[in-house]
């Protein structure tokens, strides 16, 4: 079945095709915060709709975005949208598998959105399945892999629920990359936050932390609104 087009104010995001990770709210804050400085070469690791790449594309008017996934219907489905955007001169697509990825050069960041389920049975939709569980990319050999893509003074950043993200934090640090920037992610300001977007480095640094709530009282928070005005529609 067609899913519905997903329509932001500078791209449109089509997610024909079976993709196991349509557009998040999760995707749009992280490529909304990611990034304090410009980089000139970004890696957008298992790209999914393209949506990632894209914001970085309108973010970074000067970036090189590479955008990998390795599951065909999201390749072909990242593909359609970078060439139907205004950037499609600085987006490639690729079908390749970030853990068999190497290039002659490396990049100035890596985003990722990575699958987080690390228990249970994968779901039987393949898309879905390679999108959503660490059984299609471990952690551990991610953050192993970043070594091989990122500069020496590169940054990745990520999104990934608080337990799973605090998790990646402690074996990214046993591999010595630092927490540079935590933003913990909440609802309303009465629950806990659910959600970590946050970046990391090689060697010592001494982290930033935030805090962001998604909704206010009536409607989205102004925090949340500052963060991603320029993407959605109706802000």
């Amino acid at each position: 079945m067609k899913k519905k087009d997903f329509k932001f104010k500078q791209f449109t995001i089509k997610n024909g095709g079976n993709i196991g990770m349509p557009v998040s709210t999760d995707g749009v804050m992280l490529g909304a915060w990611a990034f304090q400085q410009p980089p000139s070469t970004i890696l957008d690791i298992g790209t999914g709709s393209g949506l990632l790449a894209l914001i970085c594309a309108q973010r970074f008017p000067n970036a090189l975005i590479q955008a990998i996934d390795i599951d065909n219907n999201a390749y072909l489905t990242a593909t359609e949208n970078a060439l139907s955007s205004p950037w499609s001169a600085r987006l490639q697509i690729s079908q390749k598998n970030v853990l068999e990825y190497h290039l002659d050069h490396r990049f100035d960041a890596v985003i990722c959105n990575p699958p987080y389920f690390t228990s249970g049975e994968a779901s039987q939709d393949a898309s879905r399945a390679i999108a959503r569980h660490t059984n299609s990319l471990d952690h551990k050999a991610l953050i192993t892999q970043l070594n091989s893509l990122l500069t020496p003074d590169g940054v990745a950043a990520f999104v990934l629920p608080i337990t799973e993200g605090e998790a990646f934090i402690k074996l990214a640090e046993q591999q010595g990359w630092s927490l540079t920037r935590r933003c913990d992610v909440r609802t309303t300001l009465r629950k806990q936050p659910t959600r970590l977007l946050f970046e990391l480095k090689q060697g010592k640094m001494t982290p930033h932390f935030e805090t962001l709530t998604i909704n206010a009282e009536q409607g989205y928070s102004e925090q949340f609104i500052a963060l991603t005005h320029e993407f959605y529609l109706k802000m």
